[in-house]
C-alpha cells in the first residue's frame, strides 16, 4: 500500500523521472510529423494551418482525453498496459476479450521495430542541415547496435540522467517554437477545429493527411504502459508541461512553413530550421540524446510486454534477466536480438526518415483501437453509467477508425512490414493461447484423499530403494482436494518412487501484478504437504527459492523436521536431500486430431523447443530435477480392429 500511495504522490523528483521514462516516443514526435504532413508538395497554408489544427485535437481528444484522463484510471494495483487492462476484464470470464489483447500486444510489439530507427534517423539527419551530404546511416546504426547492447547491463546506470535530458529537450522545442511563433500569431487560428475539419473534408486528399497527423500521438500507448513505473498523477501534472512544449513547437514549425509558402521542403526539416545556425550542433545533440531515450523506454517496454506475455501464457517461456533490483528492471535476450536486427532491417530497407514515416503507425492504431474495446468493457464493469462506455466507444471508434482508413495508404509503402511482424505474433500467442485449451482437455485429476494410504504404504515400504527424502511434484491443481492422475501413476507406477516426505506445489498466477503470497497445507502428517504460491503475473517465478523460503520458515515454526532420515545422517543432523519431478509433456503418435488443432499442435510443440525447459522457466536447482516423460494424448485414435489369428 505504502507503494501505491507512493507512485500517487506528487513530488518534483517524481516528475522529472516522468518526463525521463514516460515521453520519449510522443516527445520526439517534433521531429518527424510536419515534415510528414507537407511532403513532398509546395507548403500550402491551408494545410500546415489544418494540419496543425488536426495535431492540437489529436493531442486533446486522443492522448489528453482517451489517455491521461480516462486509460490511466484503468490500473491494475498501479500497473497499466494492454495485458494490465485485460487482466482486469478478463476476471469475468468474457472469452472474446483475449483477442483484443492479443491483436493490441502484438501491434504494439510490431510497431516498436520502427520507432527507434525513426526517432534515431531524424535526430541524426539534422545534420543534413549543416552538410547535405553527410552520410548518416552508419551514425544510426552504431548508435542503435550500442544501445540494444547495453541493455544487459540495466537502463539503471544512464536512467538517472533520462529526467534532466528530457527536461532540457522539452525546454528546448518549447522554447523554440515560441521564439518563431512571435510575430506570427495567424498561425493561432489553427487552435479553432474549423480549420482541421476545412483540411479534412475539402482540401483534395486532405483527408489522406491524417495518416501523417496520427505520428503526433504514437506514444499515447507507451505512456499507459508505463503507468506502474512513474503513477497516475505524476503524468497527469506532467503531461501539461510537456503538452504545452509540444504544442508551442508545432505551432513555431507551421509559422516557419507559412513565411515558406510556395516553396518544397526537399532536405529540410522544419524542426531543425527553426534553431539559428549556431545552435544547430547543440540541437542536434540534444535531439540525438531525446531520440536514444525515447528507444530505450521503447525497448524497456518491449521487454515488459512480453515477460506480462509470458506469465500470460500468450508467449513461450524464455530466459529472463533482471539486471538490477529497480522494480522493473528486466532484460529479455532473444527479444533484445530480435528488435536489434529488426530495427537495423528498417534502418537499411528505408533508409532515411522520410521513408519511414510513410510506414509508421499502421500497427499502433490497431492496438489503439484493441484499448478503446478493452477500455469500454472495462468503464462498463465499472458500473459507470452505461452512457459513458457506449459514448467512449463511439467517440474513439469513430477517431480511431478514421485514422485507421488513413493510415491503410502506408500499406504499400513499407507499413506491410510491421504488419507481417504483428501477424506472427499474433499466430504465436493465439496457437499458445489455443495450444493450452487443448492439452486441458487431456489433464484428469482425481481426489488426492484416495490416493492418501497408498503413498503411506508405499513411503513405509522398505522393500523398495528410497528415491529421495524429500519428493517434490509441481501439480497445475487448483483444488487442493485434488491432483493430476498422472502424478500418482508417477509415485506409484512409474518406477514406484519412495520418500520420506512427498511435496505438491501449486503455482496461481494472479491478475493482479506484484502479489507474492503462500499458503500450505498438510495433507497428511509428516508425510503430505501442499504449498500454493499466488503470484502476480509480473513476479519472476522463481519456485527454487520461494519453495527454499517456505521450508525455511515452516523448520522454524517447528512445522516440520527436514532432517535426512537415514540413520547413519540423522545422527549428523544432516539436512535431507530434495528432489523435484517435473513432467515432461510430447505429442503422442497415438492421436487423430482434426487438422487445425493438429496444426496448432505441431506449431506449438515447435515453439517449445526454442523455449526454456519447465524446470529452467521455474527457477529448479537443474542438480536436483528428474524430468518425466508423459505423452500427450489429446484425441486417441479410434476404430483399430485387430484379429487375433494363427495360435497354436
Amino acid at each position: 500500500m505504502q507503494k501505491n500511495q507512493s507512485l500517487e504522490s506528487v513530488t518534483a523528483a517524481g516528475l522529472l523521472v516522468t518526463l525521463g521514462i514516460i515521453y520519449g516516443d510522443i516527445g520526439t514526435s517534433p521531429l518527424y510529423v510536419m515534415k510528414a504532413i507537407v511532403g513532398l508538395t509546395a507548403i500550402n497554408e491551408a494545410v500546415v494551418i489544418g494540419g496543425i489544427s488536426c495535431i492540437f485535437w489529436t493531442l486533446t481528444l486522443q492522448t489528453t482525453l482517451k489517455y491521461v484522463i480516462l486509460t490511466l484510471r484503468a490500473d491494475n494495483k498501479g500497473e497499466g498496459g494492454i495485458f494490465s487492462l485485460y487482466a482486469l476484464v478478463r476476471r469475468k470470464k468474457t472469452k472474446w476479450l483475449v483477442f483484443p489483447a492479443i491483436i493490441g500486444g502484438s501491434t504494439l510489439m510490431a510497431d516498436g521495430i520502427i520507432t527507434p530507427p525513426i526517432s534515431v534517423s531524424s535526430a541524426v539527419e539534422g545534420l543534413h542541415s549543416i552538410r547535405p551530404d553527410f552520410p548518416v546511416i552508419p551514425i544510426v546504426i552504431g548508435i542503435i547496435t550500442a544501445l540494444f547492447v547495453i541493455q544487459r547491463f540495466g537502463s539503471n546506470f544512464v536512467g538517472k540522467f533520462f529526467g534532466p535530458m528530457m527536461m532540457i529537450w522539452f525546454s528546448m522545442i518549447g522554447a523554440l517554437g515560441l521564439k518563431n511563433l512571435l510575430g506570427n500569431e495567424h498561425i493561432l487560428a489553427a487552435l479553432n477545429p474549423y480549420y482541421a475539419y476545412q483540411l479534412l473534408v475539402n482540401y483534395p486528399g486532405g483527408f489522406w493527411i491524417l495518416g501523417a497527423v496520427f505520428l503526433c500521438t504514437t506514444g499515447a500507448e507507451a505512456l499507459y504502459s508505463d503507468l506502474g513505473h512513474c503513477g497516475r498523477q505524476n503524468i497527469r501534472v506532467s503531461w501539461i508541461f510537456v503538452k504545452t512544449c509540444l504544442v508551442l513547437n508545432y505551432f513555431g514549425q507551421g509559422s516557419w512553413l507559412i513565411n515558406h509558402e510556395g516553396q518544397l521542403l526537399g532536405a529540410r526539416n522544419p524542426f531543425f530550421a527553426l534553431m539559428p545556425e549556431w545552435f544547430l550542433p547543440i540541437g542536434i545533440a540534444i535531439a540525438t540524446a531525446a531520440a536514444i531515450i525515447a528507444s530505450q523506454a521503447l525497448i524497456s517496454g518491449s521487454f515488459t510486454l512480453i515477460n506480462e506475455a509470458i506469465r500470460l501464457n500468450f508467449w513461450p517461456k524464455v530466459k529472463v534477466v533482471y539486471p538490477s533490483e529497480l522494480r522493473g528492471q528486466l532484460y529479455i535476450p532473444s527479444i533484445n536480438w530480435i528488435l536489434y536486427f529488426g530495427c537495423v532491417g528498417v534502418v537499411l530497407y528505408f533508409q532515411q526518415s522520410s521513408g519511414m514515416e510513410a510506414a509508421y503507425g499502421l500497427a499502433i492504431i490497431l492496438t489503439m483501437l484493441m484499448t478503446t474495446l478493452l477500455l469500454t468493457y472495462y468503464l462498463y464493469l465499472k458500473n459507470f453509467p452505461i452512457i459513458i462506455p457506449i459514448a467512449v466507444f463511439i467517440i474513439y471508434a469513430f477517431i480511431e477508425s478514421a485514422f485507421l482508413i488513413a493510415n491503410l495508404d502506408k500499406f504499400k509503402h513499407g507499413g506491410w512490414v510491421t504488419l507481417a511482424v504483428a501477424s506472427v505474433l499474433i499466430i504465436v500467442m493465439l496457437v499458445l493461447y489455443y495450444a493450452r485449451k487443448i492439452r486441458n482437455r487431456l489433464v484428469e485429476f482425481i481426489v488426492i484423499d484416495d490416493q492418501l494410504p497408498l503413498i503411506k504404504a508405499l513411503s513405509e515400504d522398505e522393500s523398495i530403494p528410497k528415491y529421495a527424502t524429500h519428493l517434490v511434484y509441481l501439480t497445475s491443481a487448483n483444488n487442493i482436494n485434488e491432483i493430476e492422475e498422472k502424478i500418482i501413476l508417477s509415485i506409484l507406477n512409474k518406477q514406484p518412487k519412495r520418500a520420506d516426505l512427498y511435496w505438491f506445489v501449486h503455482v496461481d498466477v494472479l491478475d493482479e501484478p506484484y502479489t507474492l503470497e503462500y499458503k500450505v497445507n498438510e495433507l497428511m502428517h509428516d508425510k503430505v504437504i501442499r504449498i500454493d504460491f499466488r503470484i502476480g503475473f509480473r513476479v519472476d517465478p522463481r519456485v527454487n527459492l520461494m519453495f527454499r523460503q517456505v521450508v525455511i520458515d515452516m523448520v522454524q515454526n517447528k512445522e516440520v523436521n527436514i532432517i535426512s532420515r537415514y540413520p547413519s545422517l540423522q545422527k549428523r543432523n544432516l539436512v535431507g536431500d530434495f528432489r523435484f519431478v517435473v513432467m515432461e509433456k510430447f505429442l503422442s503418435l497415438d492421436n487423430e486430431l482434426p487438422w487445425i488443432q493438429k496444426i496448432i499442435m505441431d506449431i506449438y510443440f515447435m515453439l517449445k523447443k526454442v523455449s526454456l525447459p519447465e524446470e529452467r522457466a521455474f527457477g529448479l536447482d537443474t542438480s536436483s530435477v528428474t524430468i518425466e516423460k508423459v505423452p500427450l494424448v489429446v484425441s486417441p485414435i479410434k476404430g483399430m480392429k485387430l484379429m487375433r489369428v494363427g495360435d497354436r
